[in-house]
């Protein structure tokens, strides 16, 4: 991974999606948009060099970076 440390919002917006939250509740709950929803899980994903969300938090979880 190229840079191992996500942002505070990178890592709120996972610890909702792995709790099975929609993007759009994700939104809601985080008061900001569903495109930067999406944006912070893309950011996330380039980061990490992976492909999918699913893919994403598999390495989140084996990095320690987030837990269930």
């Amino acid at each position: 991974m190229q840079n191992r440390i996500l942002t505070n919002r990178e890592k709120e917006v996972f610890e909702l999606l792995i709790k099975n939250k929609t993007t759009k509740d994700i939104a809601t709950t985080l008061g900001i948009s569903e495109k930067t929803v999406r944006n912070h899980i893309s950011n996330t994903m380039q980061k990490l060099g992976v492909n999918g969300r699913a893919s994403a938090v598999v390495e989140l979880l084996k990095l320690g970076e987030i837990s269930l």
